[in-house]
């Protein structure tokens, strides 16, 4: 019987992967104090798409997200 891969648990937590098999991770400095950050960099989207070099380490990280 053939051993399952375990998931790597603080990859799971800042990354996704979409329904095509991208990588979206979270942008940094959004949590809190937020009252002093500048507005556009506020609203920027919160999820942005990792490079494929690097999408194929996570994704080894996460293999059943």
């Amino acid at each position: 019987m053939a051993q399952k891969i375990k998931t790597h648990k603080w990859a799971s937590k800042r990354f996704k992967i979409t329904k095509k098999k991208k990588v979206l991770a979270c942008k940094a400095c959004n949590n809190h104090l937020l009252t002093n950050k500048w507005k556009v960099h506020k609203k920027s989207p919160y999820w942005k798409s990792i490079e494929k070099t690097r999408s194929k380490t996570i994704k080894n990280l996460v293999p059943y997200k």
